[in-house]
């Protein structure tokens, strides 16, 4: 039984070691053996199989030069390792490098050979045989070039633990470990690559972009990453779009009908070469050239896509691409190759037919094209010079994927160095123990790769991170087309450092970038070229924001004008930003600018009027009050009593001189002085009025003045009086300042004007004081109206009726003024009251007395009192007497019942003689003449004035 399992297991074994694997291979045998995975050519010839036969293998097309180069480079670093005395001494790598064809299948088919071979070595099947003689172990794999290969190649190199080193693929989804666990790779992630390609657009400012991803495991992780990015930075992708390169034609003209229907001028590619060609022929054919493309580092120096033949389409294109770097002598290893010599690389023969466009002697193309092939070459020697024909396998210029590879190699064979160096109790295995270099197998090596930390010939750092990924930038390209020959240039226009800070890993030189459609010439003038424009909207102007379109994406919008006292300072602003409180937006809203700052001012013309007319009220009053001083002893001033009279003219004064503390810049102290002031003054003033015309009403209304009207009415009763009535209006503004005390403040919520004005702390103890007031002012006008026919020359009861109604007019007015006035007119509108009530009362009160003491003294004699003062008393004896009478008649009328004549009721009063020698005026009743006299003692008339 158990021979008969040998048996099987043998026959197995040499199977696969002689079937296994494709028929075509580069491979040397050595010590160790490294496996390598490239793509030789772009893809497999499309062929239906109907299973009536044998399936055959699918035959690779298109052979791909740049793949070609790659693989030279992994042979190149090989071939080093092997002649160098340093690393590896007396160990030879060996190496099986098949061809990929860019697709999954030929992949995996390699890929067998790798893993078969690693099976039987792990049955160990010494003890039935000597197997000395069969191929090693397969320990590490470098390769392969495209994600989706990759992927594929890592879920099965990682059941065995057998270490793969990619040189190209960057799909994000590999750095899962848990998955890919001996996956690793010398090439940045799309993580990074996404972010930079997202960074790109918005430095360019678009935000209106069509995105297209190969439909495999490269392009939809890689385009899901810049889609985040995208709604990161609120720019809007329009299109969304999977390729491949076996697309149906009716597929790529439908893709190609919605990207030139599509507004968006810029298109992101995260394609290989191969899938995005059949797209970019279309549009070429479709001579699309107003498109700027965004290329990922599977295409961005791709020679399958920078053709002459495509740079109407392409140039301009901006590109990812990896960082270069220098491999000594590769260019001469590069133009040594020959099919006569190269015999172990059987990859050459290809090679050299498709360069020089022949076919070698006993070549198995040769055989096909006699069979049929409508195309015809010559047969070649194989001596031809490689330098004189230029091919993308010679472009070693920017050596990029090519020196991934040479990383990878040195990495492995850095491995296998610490491995055969290690000293036990300092090694990375159980009990710090070191693996054997010749019984190691490949899991020890991909514990050692994960813990490699070396420094490389050109002095750089090589190390994996966690996700056994490298470290890298990106270089930032620009395709343009060669003023010689039209072939395609890559000009360096930028780097991505993914080092550097948020914000700070993009580094672009515009003046370097040539657009599609621009000429070079444009470069070297003094204007930067232009950046294309790829946005769903106009940009909106400063001044203006950016206002959403229903059923719109975001980055479509109307540009909307910022509201009065907002303003936006930058073009595309999403909101317009309010100005401060103390600014407002100018007409075009790009900026603010500080308020005016209003109040009532001394300066202005408004009020220098109201300090014009409060400095006259002022001047006026104290020219009243001067000639009264002057004529103190004058029967007029002393009937008026005097002494009242001057504190009313000194209340008169703090009335007119209280507006001017509603004039100015409002502060706290002004605020607090203006409104008291005002009210006692006015309170002081009314008062006066009101104790001196009810002291007279009294007299004259009195029957008979005897001593107790004398001693109540007396000068200091009068001032009791007025003290009791101001010391009310005062004490409610020591409430007021106690409670809420005004204050200034500005009201900003006005367009283009700071108004400062008072806040009045409490509008009810303004409602008080200015009410307390106006109580005066009526009782006031109540006694001036009952003594409007005493003597005027006494009281000017008629004149003082007058200015209380002047005086209640205006403050009525004020009320609604007051409340419906804002700013400075607020201060204005009282100013205007007070003044108002001042100068009434002034006035009425004052300038007639000053009228008869300047222009008519005649009339300010003490007969002219007397006579007047007697005048009054005998017109009420007369209307007592004659009242008296009518009621006797009545009574006698009604008692005898007579009907003859009565006297007449007319009286007449005669003062014609009045202030002559008798000074007896007379009175008639009807037929009779009645003489009365009436004598006043000296010390009562002198009570009286």
């Amino acid at each position: 039984m158990q021979l008969a399992t040998f048996l099987l297991l043998l026959l197995a074994s040499s199977a696969v070691i002689s079937t296994y694997g494709p028929n075509q291979r580069a491979q040397m045998t050595g010590d160790i053996l490294l496996g390598g995975l490239f793509p030789i050519h772009f893809g497999v010839a499309s062929k239906d199989q109907d299973l009536a036969a044998r399936p055959e293998s699918t035959q690779c097309v298109r052979f791909n030069f740049r793949g070609f180069r790659w693989l030279q480079a992994m042979i190149f670093a090989i071939d080093e390792i092997n002649n160098s005395s340093s690393l590896l001494p007396n160990i030879t790598l060996g190496y099986r490098i098949f061809d990929t064809c860019n697709t999954v299948s030929k992949a995996l088919e390699a890929t067998l050979s790798f893993v078969a071979q690693n099976k039987i070595d792990s049955l160990n099947l010494d003890e039935f045989c000597n197997c000395t003689d069969h191929i090693p172990s397969t320990i590490a794999v470098v390769g392969a070039a495209g994600s989706a290969v990759s992927t594929a190649v890592a879920n099965l190199l990682g059941l065995f633990y057998i270490p793969q080193i990619s040189y190209a693929s960057s799909s994000r989804l590999l750095s899962n470990k848990n998955q890919y666990k001996s996956f690793m790779r010398t090439i940045p992630t799309d993580e990074h690559q996404a972010t930079a390609m997202a960074d790109i657009i918005e430095h360019f400012q678009w935000n209106w972009v069509i995105a297209v991803a190969s439909d495999d495991d490269y392009g939809r992780p890689g385009i899901e990453k810049f889609e985040k990015e995208m709604e990161e930075r609120d720019i809007c992708i329009h299109l969304n779009e999977l390729i491949s390169q076996y697309f149906e034609e009716q597929e790529i003209q439908a893709l190609a009908d919605r990207i030139e229907n599509s507004t968006a001028k810029v298109i992101v590619v995260f394609a290989s070469g191969p899938d995005i060609e059949p797209l970019i022929k279309e549009m070429a054919r479709r001579n699309i050239t107003d498109r700027i493309w965004i290329a990922s580092e599977a295409w961005a120096s791709s020679s399958l896509i920078a053709k002459p033949e495509y740079l109407d389409v392409v140039a301009g294109t901006i590109g990812l691409a990896l960082k270069s770097g220098h491999i000594p002598a590769f260019k001469e290893f590069l133009q040594q190759v020959q099919p006569n010599k190269d015999s172990h690389n059987e990859f050459v023969r290809e090679f050299w037919e498709e360069t020089f466009n022949c076919y070698l002697k006993d070549s198995p193309r040769l055989q096909e094209n006699e069979n049929g092939s409508t195309s015809f070459r010559p047969l070649c020697s194989g001596e031809e010079d490689i330098t004189s024909v230029e091919t993308p396998y010679l472009d070693y210029t920017h050596l990029r994927i090519s020196y991934n590879v040479y990383v990878a190699v040195y990495s492995i064979a850095q491995a296998l160095q610490d491995i055969l160096t290690c000293t036990p109790g300092n090694g990375l295995f159980a009990n710090n123990s070191c693996a054997d270099i010749k019984k190691m197998e490949a899991w020890q090596v991909l514990k050692q790769l994960r813990h490699l930390n070396y420094t490389s010939s050109m002095g750089e750092k090589i190390r994996f991170d966690e996700s056994a990924d490298l470290a890298a930038n990106y270089t930032i390209i620009n395709w343009h087309r060669s003023t010689e020959d039209g072939s395609v240039v890559f000009e360096e226009v930028g780097y991505y450092n993914i080092h550097s800070k948020r914000g700070t890993m993009l580094v672009i030189d515009k003046t370097k970038i040539l657009w599609n459609g621009q000429h070079s010439e444009l470069t070297f003038s003094c204007s930067l070229p232009q950046v294309p424009f790829s946005n769903c909207s106009e940009d909106c102007e400063p001044g203006t924001r950016k206002g959403i379109i229903d059923s719109m994406p975001t980055c479509c919008f109307e540009c909307t004008e910022c509201s009065d006292g907002e303003y936006s300072n930058h073009k595309d602003a999403s909101v317009c930003t309010k100005c401060p409180n103390n600014s407002w937006s100018n007409g075009n809203h790009t900026f603010c600018f500080l308020k005016e700052i209003e109040f009532l001012s001394w300066t202005e013309p408004f009020g220098i009027a109201l300090t014009i007319c409060a400095v006259l009220g002022v001047v006026m009053t104290s020219f009243v009050m001067g000639v009264f001083v002057k004529f103190r002893n004058t029967p007029i001033v002393k009937a008026t009593n005097r002494e009242l009279s001057y504190v009313l003219l000194f209340s008169l004064i703090c009335c007119f001189s209280s507006s001017l503390t509603f004039i100015g810049e409002p502060h706290d102290w002004m605020c607090r002085i203006r409104q008291p002031a005002f009210g006692i003054s006015f309170v002081l003033c009314i008062s006066c009025i009101l104790v001196k015309t009810n002291r007279v009403l009294l007299v004259f209304e009195a029957k008979i003045p005897t001593s107790l009207h004398r001693k109540w009415w007396g000068l200091n009763l009068q001032f009791l009086l007025v003290f009791l009535f101001t010391f009310v209006q005062v004490m409610i503004c020591v409430v007021w300042l106690y409670n809420a005390p005004p204050f200034s403040y500005m009201i900003l919520d006005i367009d283009e004007i700071i108004f400062i004005t008072c806040n009045e702390g409490s509008e009810m103890a303004l409602a008080f004081l200015i009410g307390y007031t106006c109580l005066l002012a009526a009782v006031c006008f109540f006694f001036a109206f009952k003594s409007r026919k005493l003597p005027e020359n006494f009281t000017e009861a008629k004149f003082i009726t007058f200015s209380m109604l002047i005086f209640f007019i205006v403050w009525i007015s004020f009320i609604p003024a007051y409340f419906s006035t804002y700013g400075k007119f607020v201060s204005a509108v009282e100013v205007i009251a007070i003044l108002a009530s001042s100068f009434g009362m002034l006035a009425c009160i004052f300038f007639n007395k000053i009228y008869i003491i300047l222009f008519k003294p005649s009339r300010n004699t003490t007969e002219e009192v007397r006579c007047s003062t007697a005048a009054h008393a005998f017109k009420v004896a007369a209307k007592a007497t004659l009242k008296h009478n009518s009621a006797s008649r009545k009574k006698s009328s009604s008692i005898g019942g007579s009907s003859g004549s009565s006297p007449s009721s007319s009286i007449s009063l005669k003062t014609s003689d009045c202030g002559g020698s008798s000074g007896r005026p007379r009175v008639s009743f009807g037929s009779g003449t009645v003489t009365l006299s009436l004598s006043f003692e000296e010390s009562r008339r002198s009570s009286l004035m």
